[in-house]
């Protein structure tokens, strides 16, 4: 099977691509370096043409509220004009969990995009992930408040990029849901906690403090606003491993 991934360098893409080429399929991993870019349009038909299963895994160069909207509708109507063109069967795209129950820029963005997916006519399967393991750094260098960290106690269920690719792989493979499914990691407590536990592990001195009031890029954390509401899809590697893997990929420096 001839599967296209937009976006197929980053993170997710990155580790996706392989898990299908190692099961046998045709996959080409697109970029705007490669000379496909969702936004301009460029090479996409080319590119799509024979392909059964294009996976979005666009992200927005910007966060800033307009210009990542304008990114993600732009990027979606890009490729679902030229998945009618060229007959794709399966459209897949990485969203995030909880998007319609917190308000933030990116958020209302994602859910603009999921809204193109279910109007494009070309049937999908949209993959709503908790955040990812390898953001806790980032997550906690957005939340400094002076020499402190603070974060919400909501519920917190961050799942690792491996986990993530996985799923996508299988999802991609399957037949298409025209619906959501939802993945997070195998591990559940207050958002804080976690961050917290990360940044001892990694030998960061910063102290997190437990803030009802704290905001996650913009918008306000009620208990459940970060984690699944029902069934879901839950990732093998835990933190600790996670962070066990981590530390065995770095390089010696002795």
């Amino acid at each position: 099977m001839k599967i296209l991934v937009v976006g197929g360098t980053g993170l997710i893409g990155s580790k996706t691509v392989p898990v299908l080429r190692r099961a046998g399929h045709e996959v080409i991993a697109a970029s705007p370096k490669s000379g496909v870019n969702s936004i301009t349009g460029e090479g996409l038909e080319e590119t799509m043409s024979g392909a059964q299963v294009v996976i979005d895994l666009t992200n927005s160069p910007s966060f800033e509220d307009k210009a990542v909207l304008e990114f993600f509708e732009t990027s979606s109507r890009n490729l679902a004009a030229a998945e009618n063109a060229t007959g794709v069967r399966h459209h897949v795209a990485l969203s995030i969990v909880g998007i319609d129950r917190s308000d933030n820029g990116y958020f209302r963005a994602k859910v603009a995009q999921e809204n193109l997916i279910r109007a494009s006519g070309i049937p999908y399967t949209i993959i709503r992930s908790t955040q990812f393991l390898e953001f806790l750094g980032g997550i906690a260098d957005s939340s400094v408040d002076g020499n402190r960290i603070r974060l919400s106690p909501g519920l917190f269920q961050p799942i690792a990029a491996d986990d993530v690719a996985s799923i996508v792989a299988e999802v991609a493979l399957a037949a298409p849901r025209n619906g959501i499914v939802e993945i997070g990691g195998p591990e559940r407590a207050p958002f804080n906690e976690i961050v917290a536990h990360y940044l001892q592990a990694v030998g960061d001195p910063r102290e997190v403090v437990r803030d009802p009031e704290a905001r996650y890029f913009g918008g306000r954390v009620e208990e459940r606003s970060l984690v699944p509401l029902g069934d879901a899809r839950l990732g093998r590697i835990g933190l600790d491993e996670w962070l066990s893997r981590s530390r065995s990929s770095v390089p010696s420096q002795h």
